[in-house]
């Protein structure tokens, strides 16, 4: 694997213009995965020790941060993240803080699974950033409090080592833990202030849970389904399709450039396991004058598998949910769908269940990344 850019110190003071000309960033081969701290699929920052100057909340907003240098309130500068107050020693004689100072915050996954990177986004935290982060990761069933998450029987796993980190910078890092994950804690040395959080990686969904409902959506992100490829993503990511609910506005689904040739776009999906697709969904919300004139979608079974037509190629209509019952069950563990000749579709449902292969597979690679 490539190795990480890292970055370290202040960044210069905000000089005017573009506050985002001198940010520092890279591409991060782990980016491709799904943000399982996504809003969207139902992440939340559930407690901070502190956050004088800024919210925790902010950490998970799925926008990049702004930055007004006009905006001030009763406690100071109004940032865009969640930041805390100075730290401060004991007494005159010794008033810093101490090697072990830190502040943190507990994060909720919103969907459980395996991590393999993690943004630690410091924008417009220029001076005011943690010298240092550190993230550590637990998994404990149910809805635990706060307290509950906190109480010495849990066990955290190291995921990032305490690491310094740099000022107005996305900061990355790869995470090698081959273990599923439903909560995160973010440790800043000694104080300061993080923009955003991103969470990279595998959904790995309860088994037991996907049983329990019998018919689901067998390619949703929360789910454990994932896309693996796109053949375009000019004006969105693909991985729009398989979040949950309706898209709500036209940047919501996967939108391709326009085509002045005579192919097509597609995505490829991996499905959470070997399933058994009864019904699907093709929805067009929002997309209106740019939605896909005619969809397929096909299905194989296996990575050696060959591809099979499920749904020939049907019109579709704009800002319209289509529906279909197959007329057999189709059986696979991967699925595309292809669209004609260009634009967009909003979400993509393939309705179905588990075969009884796929359920044993997921068992078991549940139970040894210690669901």
């Amino acid at each position: 694997m490539t190795a990480i850019p890292s970055f370290t110190g202040d960044a210069n003071p905000y000089g005017g213009g573009d506050p985002y000309a001198d940010y520092r960033t890279a591409d991060f081969p782990f980016t491709h995965h799904a943000d399982l701290a996504d809003r969207r699929l139902g992440a939340g920052v559930i407690a901070a020790n502190d956050e004088f100057f800024a919210q925790r909340e902010n950490l998970l907003v799925p926008e990049r941060a702004e930055f007004d240098p006009e905006h001030f309130g009763h406690k100071g500068k109004i940032m865009d993240g969640w930041e805390t107050r100075r730290r401060r020693g004991a007494s005159a004689g010794h008033p810093w803080p101490t090697a072990d100072d830190h502040d943190w915050a507990l994060i909720r996954l919103g969907a459980p699974g395996v991590v393999r990177g993690i943004v630690v986004d410091t924008a417009h935290f220029r001076g005011n950033y943690p010298q240092a982060v550190s993230i550590e990761g637990t998994s404990v069933a149910g809805s635990p409090s706060p307290e509950e998450l906190l109480a010495d029987d849990v066990k955290w796993t190291t995921l990032v080592p305490r690491t310094p980190v740099g000022g107005h910078a996305a900061n990355g890092f790869a995470v090698d833990v081959e273990q599923r994950f439903t909560h995160l804690r973010v440790n800043q040395h000694p104080d300061g202030g993080i923009a955003r959080l991103r969470v990279y990686g595998e959904v790995v969904p309860d088994p037991k849970w996907l049983a329990a409902l019998g018919t689901f959506d067998v390619v949703a992100l929360e789910n454990g389904g994932g896309v693996e490829d796109a053949s375009d993503l000019f004006y969105s990511p693909a991985t729009n399709t398989i979040q949950p609910g309706r898209s709500r506005k036209m940047d919501d689904g996967w939108e391709t450039r326009r085509r002045r040739d005579q192919g097509n776009d597609w995505i490829r999906y991996r499905l959470a396991e070997q399933s058994e697709i009864r019904a699907i969904e093709i929805d067009t919300a929002y997309l209106k004058g740019n939605s896909a004139g005619w969809a397929s979608v096909s299905v194989k079974d296996g990575d050696a598998g060959e591809w099979r037509e499920i749904l020939p190629r049907t019109r579709l209509q704009p800002d319209t949910n289509h529906r279909f019952v197959l007329p057999e069950p189709a059986v696979g563990t991967h699925a595309r769908v292809d669209i004609y000749p260009d634009g967009g579709v909003s979400r993509l449902r393939l309705h179905g269940s588990l075969t009884a292969e796929g359920a044993a597979r997921l068992t078991a690679r549940h139970q040894e990344l210690g669901g």
